[in-house]
């Protein structure tokens, strides 16, 4: 799905989600394709639901956000664990 699929279909919530292409350049990682594995109640279960799913599948890219976000675009921050959100 695109970024604009999930916010349509999961409008004004969390989502975790599986980056399925995704393209870095200089410190920024832009995801173009992601599955949705996950809805969530608010950021707190995102963020524990992402950590189950990045434990359990540590080569796999994971992420997670709120649909009202204009895009998917992140700061890449090698070996941190969790991409930070660039600013809408």
């Amino acid at each position: 799905m695109t970024w604009t699929e999930v916010q349509h279909a999961y409008p004004e919530q969390w989502v975790v989600m599986e980056a399925l292409e995704s393209q870095s350049d200089d410190e920024q990682w832009k995801v173009d394709s992601v599955a949705v594995l996950e809805s969530c109640a608010d950021g707190m279960a995102a963020m524990n639901c992402y950590r189950h799913f990045h434990q359990q599948y540590p080569l796999r890219e994971f992420l997670f956000l709120h649909t009202s976000r204009s895009k998917l675009q992140f700061r890449e921050h090698r070996g941190m664990g969790i991409p930070t959100p660039i600013a809408n």
